[in-house]
C-alpha cells in the first residue's frame, strides 16, 4: 500500500514538474505551427478548407497523451535511469538536431549521436575540460545510452500505433511534379505526437522499493525509486503518389515495427555486452534513415495513381460533410458520368452539374474497376464540384515542392511550392452530351 501512495504522490509531482518545464509547451507549440502551416499550403493549392490546424493539434496532443501512458508503462518494467542535466542535454541536442532538418526531431536520431559521443569521449578518459563544456561532457559521460536506445525503440513501436491510428486522418493531399515531369496527385503524411513521458528511475536517497525488479539497472533499484519527466516528440514523414492513406499507413508501420525490434535488440544486448553500444547507437540512425530513403525509392519506381485515366477523371481528396462524403465517393475512384455526360475534364464536369441545378446522377468506378451508380438532390451553399478534390490537370502551374521542411519555414509560415515555367497548354476534348431518347410515334 505504501508503495502505491508513494507511486501515486510522485505522479503528481511529476505532473508539477511538466507544468514546470518549458519542453512540453515548446514541442504542442511547434505541432501547432506545423498544422497551421500545412492547412496554408491546402487552401493556396485548392482554394478550400480541407482540414483545421486546431482540431489536427488536439487529436495528436491526446494521442501523444494516449502513447505516453503506454510507453511510460513499459519503461517502468524495462528500468532506465536519468537526471535532471540528462533531460536537458537531450533536448538540447534534439533543437540541433531540427534546425538542420525538421524530420530529424526524432528521439532515435537525439539517442544515436549521444551514443556515438559518448563511445568517442571514452577514448579520452584523461579529458577534464573546465566550465559548460566540462559538465556537458560529465552528462554525456553518464548517460545509459543502452536504456535510451531500448526508450528510442519502444517510441518506435508507440509510433507505428499511432500512424496505423491516426497517419491517414493526418494525411494532407498536394500537387506535386513526378520525376518525368508530370503533374500527379499526391498525400504529404506528416504527423508529430508529442508524449510527456513518466519514467521510473532508481532513487538518489532512499524510498520505497519497487514491488519488481525492472529489466535494466540491476542494484540500483534496491535503494527504493523516484519518476522522471521527459517530454518529447516522435513524428513521421512520408509522401506518397502510388498507394492510398491507408494502405501507405499500414505499410508505414510495418516497416517501423520491424525496425523497432531490431533497435529493441540490438540495445538490450549491449546493456549485458558493452561493446555493442555503438553498433545499437549507429543503427538507430543508419536504420532510420535507411527506412526513409526505401520509402522514397519504392514511390519513384510505382506508378502513380492519382492521375486522370483515358476516360473519366480520379479523385484525390474528398472534403468533409461534403455532398461527395455523403454519396460515398472515395478517394482514388474515378467519376466517369455526371448526368450521362462522359466526363474528360474539370470543365465538362461543371458543365454537366449545372446541366440540372436540382439534383444530379452520378457513375462512379470503384478501386475494383466496378461501376456504382449515386444520386442525390443538390442544395444552395453545396461545393461547386460537390467537394471532390480532383487529380490535376496538366494545366496547372503551381506545384508543392518536394524540398525538405525547415524549422524556419514552419515558424514564418513560407509555403513549400512553386511555379511551374512550361506548364503544358491542355486542349480538352468536346463534350459528349448524353443521348436523347427518341420518341415513339404511333399510326392508327
Amino acid at each position: 500500500m505504501s508503495v502505491a501512495l508513494e507511486m501515486l504522490w510522485k505522479v503528481t509531482d511529476g505532473w508539477l514538474q511538466l507544468l514546470i518545464q518549458p519542453f512540453y509547451y515548446i514541442s504542442i507549440l511547434f505541432v501547432m505551427l506545423f498544422y497551421r502551416r500545412q492547412v496554408g499550403l491546402e487552401r493556396k493549392m485548392f482554394h478550400v478548407r480541407m482540414h483545421s490546424w486546431g482540431l489536427q493539434t488536439w487529436r495528436t496532443v491526446i494521442g501523444g497523451l494516449a502513447g505516453a501512458v503506454g510507453v511510460s508503462l513499459v519503461m517502468a518494467f524495462v528500468g532506465i535511469n536519468l537526471t535532471q542535466a540528462g533531460v536537458i542535454c537531450i533536448w538540447v541536442v534534439s533543437l540541433l538536431l531540427v534546425l538542420l532538418r525538421v524530420r530529424y526531431l526524432c528521439f532515435a536520431y537525439s539517442a544515436g549521436l549521444l551514443g556515438i559521443v559518448q563511445f568517442i569521449i571514452h577514448f579520452f578518459p584523461s579529458w577534464e575540460p573546465i566550465g559548460w563544456l566540462g559538465l556537458s561532457v560529465d552528462t554525456v559521460r553518464s548517460l545509459d545510452i543502452p536504456a535510451l536506445l531500448t526508450l528510442a525503440a519502444i517510441l518506435h513501436l508507440a509510433e507505428a500505433i499511432l500512424v496505423k491510428v491516426q497517419g491517414a486522418s493526418l494525411a494532407s493531399p498536394l500537387y506535386i511534379e513526378s520525376k518525368r515531369g508530370k503533374i500527379v496527385g499526391g498525400y504529404e503524411m506528416r504527423a508529430f505526437w508529442p508524449l510527456p513521458l513518466f519514467l521510473l528511475i532508481p532513487a538518489q536517497t532512499s524510498g520505497s522499493v519497487l514491488p519488481w525488479t525492472p529489466l535494466l539497472g540491476g542494484e540500483g533499484w534496491s535503494g527504493g525509486f523516484s519518476l522522471m519527466v521527459l517530454p518529447i516528440v516522435i513524428g513521421f514523414g512520408e509522401m506518397t503518389q502510388s498507394m492510398l492513406t491507408r494502405e501507405k499507413a499500414s505499410v508505414t508501420s510495418k516497416r517501423l515495427i520491424l525496425y523497432s525490434v531490431i533497435l529493441l535488440t540490438l540495445s538490450l544486448l549491449s546493456a549485458w555486452w558493452s561493446p555493442l553500444m555503438i553498433v545499437a547507437a549507429l543503427a538507430s540512425i543508419l536504420l532510420h534513415e535507411a527506412l526513409s530513403w526505401f520509402s522514397r525509392y519504392q514511390e519513384q519506381q510505382r506508378n502513380s495513381l492519382f492521375v486522370h485515366p483515358p476516360q473519366g477523371l480520379r479523385v484525390l481528396f474528398i472534403v468533409a460533410d461534403s455532398p461527395a462524403q455523403d454519396l460515398g465517393i472515395l478517394p482514388g475512384e474515378t467519376i466517369l458520368k455526371v448526368n450521362g455526360v462522359v466526363l474528360r475534364t474539370t470543365e465538362q464536369l461543371h458543365t454537366a452539374l449545372r446541366m440540372n441545378s436540382a439534383f444530379c446522377k452520378i457513375e462512379v468506378q470503384n478501386l475494383a474497376g466496378q461501376s456504382k451508380y449515386l444520386q442525390r438532390a443538390i442544395y444552395a451553399g453545396d461545393h461547386h464540384q460537390l467537394g471532390v478534390i480532383l487529380a490535376p490537370d496538366q494545366a496547372l502551374t503551381t506545384v508543392a515542392s518536394l524540398r525538405p521542411v525547415s524549422i524556419y519555414q514552419i515558424i514564418g509560415m513560407k509555403l513549400n511550392t512553386r511555379r511551374r515555367s512550361d506548364p503544358v497548354e491542355y486542349n480538352p476534348p468536346p463534350l459528349v452530351e448524353p443521348k436523347k431518347e427518341r420518341e415513339s410515334t404511333f399510326k392508327l
